[in-house]
């Protein structure tokens, strides 16, 4: 359990520095397209001769109210809200060649998720470090920046194809047949991550039939889906200020329980802090992507 700090609302310190707790953010919602077309967006194609825009949808910001969940964190679990916050600090920590990251921190990345959702097996299929670099574009594969648009990983398409592109055909029909879910695992590295910091939307204020979009993922070799989020006032924002590398949180992107009776995502977007110091270092952050499964 992490320590409890400062009440909420108020200030606290880090290396220093009085810091506000909870903010406004300027989130961005998507807005479908106006043709009424099918909303996609390209990523990482290679194919310079291909005529779609990069996607065909926008986004209109909204400022939000963001609560710092810092000393209450207890409150909020995969089931209930989606995500979970924990402390426990990663033996790996320069998280700078991907044959060492994927030697040396996902088995790790696996036993702390089998731990604190009592999962029998776990696939990690792939992992992104994001390094803020202003002035850098955001798709660039090789220095991925924080997302800046509110968005959830996996639709219900994407997961159940996800297991069988991670699992061998004799598994996967087996395995699709009892509890699964996806779920981001999250820190910060090197440093607390006050700059760019993850809000979180609790999933008991999202209306799942209402607020979420499928949007077509087009690569030079295949295509996937993922969620786009349309603004929703009643949505409740939640982030933990100023996270350091020896937290992290579990975020829910997909479960196989649809009855109501557990949260079944969880949307969630990086955001630029107005409160963040000037001179703050800028953030950076590893995230593993699991398939969780149970018996």
């Amino acid at each position: 359990m992490i320590p409890r700090t400062l009440p909420f609302r108020l200030t606290f310190s880090i290396n220093g520095l009085t810091m506000a707790s909870d903010t406004i953010g300027t989130l961005n919602y998507f807005v479908a397209p106006l043709d009424g077309s099918l909303p996609y967006r390209n990523r990482f194609n290679a194919d310079s001769t291909m005529e779609k825009p990069a996607r065909n949808w926008t986004q209109e910001p909204h400022d939000m109210q963001i609560e710092d969940v810092r000393g209450k964190e207890e409150l909020y679990k995969l089931d209930n809200a989606g995500f979970q916050y924990g402390r426990e600090a990663a033996k790996h920590t320069s998280f700078l060649n991907d044959d060492e990251i994927q030697r040396e921190y996902y088995p790790e990345g696996i036993d702390l998720i089998k731990r604190v959702t009592g999962a029998t097996s776990i696939v990690i299929f792939d992992h992104h470090i994001r390094r803020h670099c202003p002035g850098e574009p955001g798709d660039n594969p090789q220095k991925l920046q924080p997302i800046s648009s509110i968005h959830v990983d996996q639709t219900t398409a994407s997961s159940i194809a996800r297991v069988h592109t991670h699992l061998p055909p004799t598994e996967a029909p087996s395995l699709l047949r009892r509890r699964f879910q996806l779920i981001n695992l999250w820190r910060p590295i090197s440093h607390a991550a006050v700059d760019w910091p993850v809000a979180l939307c609790d999933f008991r204020s999202v209306d799942f039939e209402k607020d979420l979009v499928p949007v077509a993922l087009i690569y030079a070799d295949r295509e996937s889906e993922t969620f786009a989020v349309k603004y929703n006032p009643n949505h409740q924002w939640k982030y933990m200020k100023a996270m350091t590398p020896e937290e992290f949180v579990l975020i829910k992107c997909y479960d196989s329980i649809q009855d109501g009776s557990v949260a079944r995502l969880t949307p969630h977007t990086g955001f630029q802090d107005p409160n963040t110091p000037e001179g703050t270092p800028l953030r950076e952050s590893v995230e593993l992507r699991a398939l969780v499964f149970y018996d």
